[in-house]
């Protein structure tokens, strides 16, 4: 069986794995630095998701990493199968919870200063980008592993 880059246990899996978990605590990050992040249902939201996306992806980093460097990972169908549902889960999540984030503060900035500072929504608005980046690397996982599994 050839190796398909970006599937699970290769290099490219190894590095999508570790820029999702970048994105997603850079993310988490710029959110939770200021105190009223809470103050919005869909602040709260984004960092729920993101809190559970670093995990996630910590995970798998250190499961690519072992099948990297140590070249013994077996690929089964099955634990294919869930790992490919859980990247296509929190993807969609994290893709809800950027778009849902980036639209408040869209909304926040064009309403009033009062509401949102300058510097404020600054960092909301780089915690929606990357999450968005976040996003774009685990549905990219996601599809390189669900077009690895027919083949096992």
């Amino acid at each position: 069986m050839d190796e398909l880059p970006g599937s699970l246990g290769t290099s490219a899996s190894l590095a999508l794995r570790f820029g999702q978990t970048i994105f997603s605590t850079a993310s988490l990050l710029f959110m939770c630095l200021d105190i009223q992040f809470y103050s919005y249902t869909a602040f709260c939201y984004l960092v729920t998701v993101m809190g559970l996306v670093v995990p996630w992806g910590m995970t798998l980093v250190i499961a690519d990493a072992y099948s990297v460097f140590v070249k013994c990972l077996p690929r089964q169908p099955r634990i294919l199968l869930i790992i490919i549902l859980g990247d296509l889960a929190l993807s969609y999540l994290s893709l809800a919870a950027a778009c849902s984030t980036a639209s408040t503060t869209n909304l926040l900035l064009d309403s009033d200063e009062s509401y949102c500072p300058g510097k404020l929504c600054t960092r909301y608005q780089l915690s929606a980008a990357m999450a968005f980046l976040s996003w774009f690397l685990s549905l990219g996982s996601a599809l390189f592993n669900l077009w690895l599994l027919p083949s096992l």
